[in-house]
């Protein structure tokens, strides 16, 4: 292949590779140097490419072994309740941890196409983008991880997964079953995806945005399911039921009281960008909020707190001006 049609081809895979490994790190900004060293490598070594059929697995097996590099001796990323057990809102210990102890939240438009033309495929990427999904692979080792992904969430052949990791069928589909169980004890598995927000959920949302935009809490907890909770790395602290929920807001979280949110699109799921009022006027970027909905009411509030990494990342200002 010439020059410019590899580097053409190599750009048409950023956004999967970007998913893939995403999906393998936990870690938006470690996925984007993954794939940037991945693309790196392969124009290095374009002359053992051996034609355009050939490519898919080749940049695969390069993006794989990035990784795996990447994964070596490191602790897994997680979130807060995938840590400790719930806090109190009522005396809350705002313990932090560094940024590296944490999940990242993942743009949608950077990994999932905006048109598929298969509806259970595009819901399956969704689905495997999901906070609670893209955390529960964290507790697979690193080339269990690699064979789910591939399999269950790329669906590649198995045959095709043994040649990438050069081993044996045999070990691919030992590898898989060992990987499923794990992931069955967390409750996250990508073969029942869910479908688009349906009319209903949608009218939660715009409900759930007027709620906390006017501050009616008694609003807002009346979306919630019972259990719901409400996480905000890099604290360590998470809270777990609506009334301790409602005890924060009217308490420590008071401050979110004049708060406007943008609708954002990020990991597959319905998700905002918080900007607080500012004492100087107009409103400051706060969090972004990354919602899990399910039967009608809303069961996590995943609130990410690094404004000034993430917020440009999603194409976001720090500042909303005043009208």
């Amino acid at each position: 292949m010439a020059a410019t049609a590899i580097e053409t081809e190599l750009e048409q895979y950023r956004p999967q590779l970007t998913g893939y490994c995403y999906r393998m790190l936990g870690s938006v900004f470690e996925a984007e140097d993954a794939v940037q060293e991945t693309m790196i490598r392969a124009w290095r070594n374009r002359d053992r490419l051996q034609g355009r059929e050939a490519l898919k697995s080749w940049i695969y097996s390069i993006a794989t072994n990035v990784c795996l590099t990447m994964l070596d001796g490191r602790k897994r990323r997680a979130r807060p309740m995938d840590i400790g057990g719930p806090g109190s809102a009522a005396d809350p210990e705002l313990g932090t941890l560094p940024e590296a102890t944490w999940l990242e939240p993942m743009p949608d438009g950077r990994v999932l196409a905006e048109e598929q033309d298969d509806p259970v495929e595009a819901a399956i990427a969704r689905e495997t983008l999901r906070l609670a999904f893209v955390a529960a692979l964290q507790h697979l080792p690193a080339r269990q991880r690699a064979v789910l992904i591939l399999r269950e969430v790329l669906r590649w052949r198995a045959d095709e997964v043994a040649e990438l990791l050069d081993t044996s069928v045999a070990s691919v589909n030992s590898a898989l079953q060992r990987a499923r169980a794990t992931l069955a004890t967390t409750g996250a598995t990508p073969d029942r995806p869910a479908g688009p927000l349906s009319q209903d959920d949608r009218a939660l949302l715009a409900r759930y945005v007027d709620a906390f935009e006017h501050y009616d809490i008694d609003a807002l907890v009346a979306l919630l399911h019972e259990d719901a909770m409400l996480s905000m790395p890099p604290y360590e602290l998470w809270l777990r039921g609506a009334e301790e929920l409602r005890t924060w807001y009217l308490g420590t979280g008071i401050g979110c009281e004049g708060s406007r949110l943008v609708a954002i699109s990020a990991n597959g799921s319905p998700a905002y960008a918080q900007y607080r009022s500012s004492p100087e006027g107009g409103h400051a970027a706060w969090a972004l909020q990354i919602l899990d909905v399910s039967a009608g009411q809303i069961t996590a509030i995943n609130s990410f707190l690094d404004t000034e990494r993430l917020f440009p990342l999603f194409g976001l200002p720090l500042r909303l001006e005043a009208a």
